[in-house]
């Protein structure tokens, strides 16, 4: 079973790799390609609705301990580059149904794409991400590796999506079907976004970040193990909150950065955001 065999790899002295673990391994990245094999997955009985899968993210790790550094430029390309042997540029061909658009984007092989994503130039998508049909990955925006992004999504220009690969047991982040991700976001350290939800331009998500829901009057918060969840349909703006505490913040009548759900979407939001599938 591929899985036995990657987590066998796993714990084997790099030094002692040999032909046959590298054809276990592009076996893995296969896997990795076509989605069969994701750092994360959809699980109804977990309590965020996630889970990782710990064997892929191992995968992941043995192909860069396998890997040589190697010259990977384009014979007579002014575009060179040099990484490892095991992660050249994903092969796309016409009959990937991915619209990548000519100006300096790059795919990492060992990534999944669905059927209509649209790439805009330039950007980034790394090894494990898996980014389900009809998204939209636009200019200078990256998916980080193992990020798991779902159907329909746009992930506007200069957006950061964190990929957590390590620590190997920690979810990755998750952005969740038809959720708008605003230019100049950042969504870091496991945080799952959840479906229709539309994050403003500027919004900053991290494991330490408070999110006030002035509709719902609560914070959503990291707890413990899990991660900071971004409610379904919620509308999230950044924000600020005044310093309170006694001294020269206060006196100064400083603020600190916080995101704040001002809404859950409605059809004037969808109505709003209606043009990007004129985009696709």
């Amino acid at each position: 079973m591929l899985e036995d065999q990657i987590n066998s790899l796993y714990e084997k002295n790099p030094e002692d790799y040999t032909h046959q673990d590298m054809e276990i391994f592009q076996r893995f990245k296969i896997a990795l390609n076509s989605g069969s094999a994701r750092a994360a997955q959809p699980d109804a009985e977990s309590p965020v609705g996630w889970t990782v899968n710990t064997w892929v993210k191992r995968g992941i790790l043995v192909g860069f301990r396998m890997g040589q550094t190697v010259d990977m430029s384009d014979q007579g390309s002014r575009f060179s580059f040099f990484d490892k042997s095991t992660y050249p540029l994903k092969d796309l061909s016409i009959s990937s149904s991915v619209r990548l658009v000519p100006g300096g984007s790059s795919i990492r092989d060992g990534c999944f794409l669905g059927n209509s994503v649209t790439c805009m130039p330039p950007m980034y998508i790394n090894v494990g991400a898996y980014v389900d049909e009809g998204s939209m990955v636009d200019s200078h925006a990256l998916v980080g590796s193992c990020a798991q992004i779902g159907k329909h999504c746009h992930v506007s220009a200069a957006a950061q999506i964190g990929g957590v690969l390590e620590p190997i047991g920690a979810l990755p982040v998750i952005i969740e079907d038809n959720v708008l991700i605003g230019g100049n976001c950042g969504v870091y350290e496991g945080t799952i976004v959840k479906k229709r939800a539309v994050l403003g331009a500027g919004v900053i998500l991290t494991r330490s970040t408070p999110v006030y829901d002035v509709v719902q009057g609560v914070v959503h918060r990291a707890l413990d193990s899990q991660p900071l969840v971004i409610p379904e349909g919620a509308v999230v703006v950044a924000g600020s909150r005044p310093i309170t505490t006694t001294g020269v913040g206060k006196d100064w009548d400083l603020s600190l950065y916080t995101p704040v759900v001002v809404k859950y979407r409605d059809e004037k939001t969808d109505t709003r955001i209606q043009l990007e599938d004129f985009l696709r």
